[in-house]
């Protein structure tokens, strides 16, 4: 498994990140043990970094995480934990909004670190940035409990290049995770990725399989368990739904039988091209991670393997071609309420 700094000169971090959140909330009925397996197997395979957050289960993500480490010696050492903070949900799992004022990112803090069972978080994400409060104030109080030792490095979350600057110049920011895909490309409007490559800071792509979209095996909405976030996404609606089986999943498909890949393989691959390191040396784009969710080994298993595989010029160009920087998808990314958050 390849790696590439965390920020400008962190530690050395996987081309593939395990995101557990589907491990706990979000896509159907949770199962711990294979869960717990899945952890371990990343380790097995290289995978050094787990993402999780506090609004994941409200909390229950990140114990999962900590059981999986409790009951596997030696297995802290071989991971970066990142978390996040910034969005609140009710007991109830109702959305209440975001926050970031000092006070309650020290407490979100504390939180995690009780969660988790650790005493440092690796990476501190601030999920969501709070419209009410300047980001440099976030930042500066994040900065204060990399000062204490609670936390090792900062991260954002789905801003904007003029916000990443403003809060990289509180303190230095080594990782941006937003959404990037075949399918969903905003990131490389607005000057995003240039920033992230000229400030030396790591990009973590999430969902890039398209919350299940790219993999191909996605054939009936209706399918979706009941606890399925999918279900309130206007890409996994109606007509929205049928266009994008049709277009987006068909096209993804059609292309991987022709290189003897999977779907799934072939969509992680491309985000990884994306990449500014070696081998992929993708001018102007700063390192990239592909944060792939999974709970399942087997799909892990597959889902490492991409790293492995290499897209020719003519194949990337062929992608670049079906699926543009936007029209491709159908319907907007979060339900209508949830959009405003983005690219603060």
């Amino acid at each position: 498994m390849l790696t590439v700094p965390l920020g400008r000169d962190g530690p050395p971090v996987s081309l593939i990140a395990l995101g557990c959140m589907g491990m706990s909330d979000f896509y159907g009925v949770p199962d711990d043990a294979e869960s717990i397996r899945t952890i371990c197997r990343a380790a097995e395979l290289g995978i050094n970094s787990l993402d999780t957050a506090d609004v994941y289960g409200r909390g229950r993500n990140e114990q999962l995480i900590a059981r999986a480490l409790r009951e596997n010696p030696g297995l802290r050492d071989r991971f970066i934990i990142a978390t996040k903070f910034g969005l609140v949900r009710a007991p109830d799992m109702t959305w209440k909004g975001t926050r970031g004022d000092p006070a309650y990112v020290k407490q979100a803090c504390e939180e995690s670190l009780r969660n988790l069972g650790i005493d440092c978080i690796d990476l501190y994400y601030q999920h969501r940035v709070d419209p009410n409060v300047p980001v440099e104030e976030s930042v500066a109080a994040m900065a204060d409990l990399v000062r204490a030792g609670k936390v090792r490095a900062l991260g954002l979350s789905e801003v904007g290049a003029a916000t990443l600057r403003r809060a990289h110049s509180v303190h230095p920011i080594a990782a941006l995770q937003s959404e990037y895909s075949l399918w969903s490309r905003d990131v490389e409007s607005g000057g995003i990725l240039e920033t992230c490559a000229e400030l030396g800071i790591a990009f973590f792509a999430y969902a890039p399989l398209g919350r299940g979209m790219l993999t191909g095996r996605i054939t009936d909405a209706s399918a979706f368990e009941p606890t399925d976030a999918r279900r309130s996404h206007p890409r996994f609606q109606g007509e929205n739904f049928r266009r994008n089986l049709e277009v987006v999943a068909g096209r993804v498909r059609a292309i991987a039988e022709r290189l003897r890949c999977t779907p799934a393989q072939l969509a992680i691959s491309w985000v990884l091209h994306q990449s500014g390191a070696a081998p992929f040396n993708r001018p102007n784009h700063p390192h990239v991670v592909a944060l792939v969710g999974t709970k399942k080994r087997a799909y892990l298993d597959e889902n490492a393997s991409a790293a492995a595989l290499r897209l020719s010029p003519d194949v990337l160009a062929e992608l670049d071609r079906l699926f543009p920087q936007s029209g491709v998808a159908a319907g907007t990314r979060y339900p209508p309420a949830r959009m405003p958050e983005l690219g603060r």
